[in-house]
């Protein structure tokens, strides 16, 4: 029995990327660009517009208890004042437009279970956003709060009375928070984030030999748009993941061509041999997207492949806050 307890503690130690290897800490995601808030916290209400957004990850197709996320997101950028009466007749229409404040605000509820593994968390981010002339540059800072959980019913025991097993917590709660800060321009954009800032600790179990913590997690990210016709456009994307370990660095580089804006088609690259493909169309003020990737490496002989599922609604519809924004992407 003990030995089945010591491999269940090499699944946490392999989350919480302590030895004896380097894991999947954080929840994976694909289509940042419909959602860069879930890797950044300053760009919580950077365009102005309420947005709403769910995203659905399988991954491994496949392999039982393989990892699933599920998030659910919203952010806004405050109003100083609604529409303004310019005349002092009420009967006036003669409006203009309620101008922003600089603060944004987001909040996101996300679960992430990998085999008997379960995190379940909520996060509130405030961001303040300092506008140029065709410019912006953002900062966020989030407080989140996870519990993280064994869940007994995946567990198959040889005994189930075992004293051993029977000591240890099945739960705990873990408060962190995160930073970044988001540059925003005509043509490019580039942000800089840190997650799990105080690296809580994560202590399941009460013999006091098993006291992990979570790492501290760096992403930076670019993009950079190139207007092929007025009806066509392409935007590279680099995405960098690494820990404060440094004991592996992640990368990700992304091309994806705009039809009309209502319609894309994209083929990304992540180290370790992984090729994604996404396509999506917009309706309105609906977006919709999906993306299929498959690792070229010794998994792939038994799943078939990760499926991710991403849908945004914008509310709002003002005229573009930003006329410098040369497309309406996300």
């Amino acid at each position: 029995m003990k030995r089945n307890v010591g491999l269940l503690l090499i699944c946490i130690a392999l989350l919480t990327g302590q030895k004896p290897g380097f894991g999947q800490q954080m929840s994976l995601h694909n289509q940042f660009l419909m959602n860069e808030y879930l890797i950044n916290p300053a760009v919580a209400g950077y365009d102005g517009y309420p947005k709403l957004s769910i995203s659905a990850r399988e991954q491994w197709v496949g392999i039982a208890q393989s990892p699933k996320t599920h998030s659910v997101s919203f952010q806004t950028r405050l109003l100083n004042s609604s529409y303004i009466n310019r005349k002092k007749s009420v009967s006036n229409n003669d409006q203009s437009k309620s101008k922003m404040s600089r603060i944004g605000l987001g909040g996101i509820i996300i679960d992430d279970r990998t085999g008997p593994i379960a995190r379940t968390g909520v996060q509130l981010t405030y961001a303040y956003h300092i506008p140029f002339r065709e410019s912006q540059l953002s900062f966020g800072v989030s407080a989140e709060g996870y519990q993280f959980s064994l869940r007994q019913e995946d567990i198959t025991l040889y005994d189930e009375d075992d004293p051993y097993f029977m000591n240890y917590d099945f739960g705990t709660f873990i408060p962190d928070a995160n930073f970044g800060v988001y540059y925003l321009a005509r043509n490019y954009n580039f942000g800089f984030s840190m997650y799990n800032l105080f690296q809580s600790g994560l202590k399941i179990g009460n013999s006091g030999n098993n006291d992990y913590r979570a790492l501290r997690h760096y992403y930076l990210n670019g993009g950079y748009q190139l207007d092929i016709s007025r009806n066509f456009f392409l935007y590279g994307y680099a995405l960098l993941k690494t820990t404060n370990k440094f004991a592996s660095v992640q990368a990700d580089l992304s091309v994806t061509g705009f039809i009309f804006e209502n319609y894309w088609v994209g083929l990304s690259y992540r180290t370790k041999s992984t090729i994604i493909i996404k396509a999506g169309f917009k309706v309105e003020s609906f977006y919709l997207g999906y993306a299929f990737d498959y690792g070229f490496n010794t998994i792939s002989n038994y799943t078939a492949g990760s499926h991710e599922l991403t849908a945004t609604l914008k509310f709002g519809s003002k005229a573009r806050r930003y006329k410098w924004i040369n497309h309406d992407m996300y």
